[in-house]
């Protein structure tokens, strides 16, 4: 079947399972289950009404267990048993062997510095960016080109700057930006993605060229937010724009700071595609998600490789429980 009927019929498929579900359910509840009729009419009205907003949510409720609850506690299972004892419980024997594991310590150490860097030029950038295209004429093409880099894939970004990672021979072309730079400058030609620790560096280049535009869309829109008769009174006060920057808009928008930043915390925690493609963990750039495929589908050791799974979701969940609470707070 050709990939285009294949979609249409999938989406036929899924609209009308999606209509004929809702149909059906509403039928049987008000028809067979508790039908509006006879003494109990009034009674049996009100229990349909409190079981139909369960019959709409059923269907999310049932994914998000499937995909998400089931997979969660099968990988807390994995982590502790040993596959090649046939499923034996081992306790907690995976998580003291990727304890002892260098790779684990590297690829761990490798995180927290991508933790570091990462989130905090992607905002700063993004908030320098948002602060700038709002004072230009041509700001909102500067802002569509400076987000563009969140449409590509992070594999799509990671081939674009491989290609600008390129080595050549000495004395050959350079078709890499960065050689062909060094070289035009006098300097020899060098494979940078080898370098330690600086490819560590030049792989995080990748992911705030994406991150930056998401930072500036946000931070945009609450520099937008901020009263203008502040920062008139400001001005008014004599106040220089460095100081009604950092001591009126910023403080004002320190909320939506602290949510991108964490946002952007959590896409480093899981980062993948662009090591992957990039270096393979190789050359001392392991991180946690890589560290995990290598151990649970080229090692095929599924107790370590659950284990790290399990570590990336311990270290995922404060900050993604936080930022809820938070959302939650400020709807209020």
């Amino acid at each position: 079947m050709p990939p285009v009927v294949q979609g249409l019929v999938i989406i036929i498929l899924g609209v009308g399972g999606c209509v004929g579900y809702f149909w059906l359910s509403n039928i049987a509840l008000d028809r067979v289950l508790f039908p509006p009729k006879g003494p109990n009419a009034g009674r049996n009205i009100n229990r349909a009404n409190l079981i139909r907003p369960w019959l709409f949510l059923f269907p999310a409720l049932f994914a998000l267990t499937l995909y998400l609850a089931y997979p969660v506690v099968a990988t807390l299972w994995l982590s502790l048993t040993d596959r090649d004892q046939g499923g034996a419980f081992v306790g907690l024997d995976n998580y003291t062997a990727m304890a002892a594991d260098p790779e684990f310590w590297e690829a761990m150490r490798n995180n927290v510095f991508w933790l570091i860097v990462v989130p905090a030029l992607s905002t700063g950038f993004g908030l320098l960016a948002a602060q700038l295209t709002d004072r230009i004429r041509w700001g909102n093409i500067a802002k569509s080109l400076i987000f563009m880099p969140m449409a590509i894939s992070f594999v799509g970004a990671s081939v674009i700057w491989k290609l600008v990672y390129d080595y050549r021979p000495e004395g050959s072309e350079q078709i890499g930006i960065l050689n062909a730079v060094v070289v035009a400058l006098g300097g020899e030609p060098h494979t940078w993605l080898t370098i330690t620790p600086w490819n560590n560096f030049l792989l995080m280049v990748v992911l705030i060229w994406i991150q930056t535009g998401f930072a500036m869309v946000i931070l945009s829109a609450a520099l937008r937010g901020i009263p203008e008769e502040t920062v008139e009174a400001a001005i008014v006060d004599g106040a220089s724009p460095w100081q009604i920057f950092f001591k009126i808009k910023v403080p004002q928008i320190m909320p939506t700071i602290v949510v991108v930043w964490t946002t952007i915390t959590l896409v480093v925690l899981k980062v993948f595609d662009i090591v992957f493609a990039m270096t393979n963990g190789q050359w001392e750039t392991q991180v946690l998600a890589n560290y995990m495929y290598d151990k649970m589908f080229r090692s095929f050791d599924w107790g370590v490789g659950s284990a790290a799974a399990m570590v990336i979701m311990l270290l995922v969940l404060p900050i993604l429980i936080w930022n809820v609470r938070n959302a939650r707070r400020e709807m209020r």
